[in-house]
């Protein structure tokens, strides 16, 4: 068991080096992952119970005890990062199937890896959590609903068909695991602790599987859909934290703002793209997710060493 403790602490600790990899071993291999790409829905719902499996009850204090700073951050997830999205994609000329699974991505929900790189940020990780857990439990409403307003001009959208999909890929697997977890006490600790390498497993293999899958339309689409995401993501870290400023939260709540606004759920994004769109639809959220594991380890050690000046700057004045 502490082999695969081990194990697991390395694989999700330098998971943005097996998605690079899976990434470009699928552009350049495609005929090898391509098989994956039916197992995309259930791969995700692995990844939500896994989620559900590690949450606790402190993680729904944290709502309670701090409803505004989790409400802003949710609001700017549903809000600022959809409106972005349908901007660029207007301003920038993409097909309607990019273009909706441009939009799709920043009406998913957070990521559990917002959690990981706040952490690594020295921000407000509780808060983080926090954020994630009800953007997630909020997306079976709030996606469909904005996919609705917002991408049904480019491609039909059954606002009542993805309702049906998120609660089953995201919310049952979720409920699932607190009701493991519930039973099961601190009986399931020593599997919670494989959870990453589990997650880290199924988001590799369907990132993969979708760039295996549209390996020519990446060829022929694959600059203005990077370019496209590099600002969806920069933009987001810019305005949550801008937005946290507004609020007048410290500087660990703002980078947790900004880190959860910038990074979203691209493995539910290529889920639902390859379920109610096409394949092509599921690229952005393929492209997102490599490059969000570039850029959350960037903007984490920004704001780590942001964090470390503010310590040095603190200690020096306390000595004077």
């Amino acid at each position: 068991m502490k082999t695969l403790d081990k194990i697991s602490s390395f694989v999700g600790s330098t998971f943005a080096v097996w998605v690079l990899s899976a990434a470009i071993l699928a552009f350049i291999f495609p005929e090898g992952f391509t098989w994956i790409a039916p197992y995309i829905v259930p791969l995700l719902g692995i990844i939500m119970f896994g989620m559900g499996l590690t949450l606790t009850k402190s993680d729904f204090k944290a709502v309670f005890q701090r409803p505004l700073d989790v409400a802003v951050g949710v609001g700017a997830q549903f809000l600022l990062m959809p409106l972005l999205a349908f901007l660029l994609v207007t301003i920038l000329p993409v097909s309607p199937e990019v273009a909706v699974g441009v939009i799709l991505v920043g009406c998913c929900p957070g990521g559990t890896a917002s959690n990981v790189m706040t952490y690594l940020s020295k921000g407000d990780t509780a808060l983080s959590v926090a954020i994630t857990s009800v953007s997630t439990l909020l997306a079976p409403i709030l996606t469909p609903a904005l996919m609705l307003l917002f991408a049904s001009q480019w491609l039909p959208v059954s606002a009542s068909d993805m309702f049906l999909s998120i609660v089953n890929v995201v919310l049952l697997p979720i409920i699932l695991g607190l009701i493991v977890r519930g039973i099961l006490g601190t009986k399931v600790e020593a599997g919670i602790k494989s959870v990453p390498l589990i997650s880290v497993i199924a988001i590799v293999a369907i990132v993969a599987a979708v760039i295996g899958a549209n390996q020519q339309q990446i060829v022929e689409t694959g600059l203005i859909i990077f370019a496209i995401v590099i600002l969806h993501n920069m933009l987001g870290y810019v305005m949550g934290y801008g937005l946290g400023k507004m609020f007048g939260m410290d500087a660990s709540k703002k980078r947790a703002v900004s880190i959860e606004v910038g990074m979203q759920n691209s493995g539910l994004g290529a889920s639902l793209a390859a379920v109610h769109f096409s394949p092509l639809a599921a690229v952005p959220s393929a492209i997102f997710s490599v490059w969000h594991n570039i850029s959350g380890p960037l903007i984490a050690t920004i704001y780590r060493k942001q964090k470390n000046k503010e310590n040095s700057s603190s200690s020096i004045h306390k000595a004077s």
